[in-house]
């Protein structure tokens, strides 16, 4: 069991993504970088899968290499986390402030750098 509120006093990146998504398994070398960057200043990262098949998610996440925290409840787009964020397609991306306030969504790349950065006021 893992809670959000658990993260406040830190950013912290939600990142919805499933093993069978293309483009989410693309991104993922680029949430590597961000995280092993980023981590140890205050980012913590909540992937949030989208898969079915509990094999083929943890395969996926130890291919990529995707160290920091993952759930699923294995129900696909129906996942109840999803379903409160809105998510209708992945990757889906929510960056929250210290709060716990959502301050960015779906920043990818150098876009998102910079925002954390920003967040974790570093120049």
């Amino acid at each position: 069991m893992v809670s959000l509120k658990e993260s406040l006093g830190k950013a912290t990146l939600i990142d919805f993504w499933a093993s069978w998504c293309g483009p989410c398994r693309q991104e993922n070398p680029n949430v590597v970088a961000l995280y092993n960057e980023f981590h140890n200043k205050g980012l913590n990262i909540i992937s949030v899968s989208l898969d079915e098949d509990a094999a083929d998610w943890k395969e996926a996440i130890a291919e990529d290499k995707l160290t920091w925290t993952h759930v699923s409840n294995l129900k696909e787009m129906k996942d109840p986390i999803a379903l409160q964020y809105g998510v209708t397609q992945i990757p889906t991306t929510f960056l929250l402030d210290v709060s716990g306030k959502v301050v960015a969504v779906d920043l990818r790349g150098e876009a998102l750098n910079a925002k954390v950065k920003k967040l974790l006021n570093i120049k």
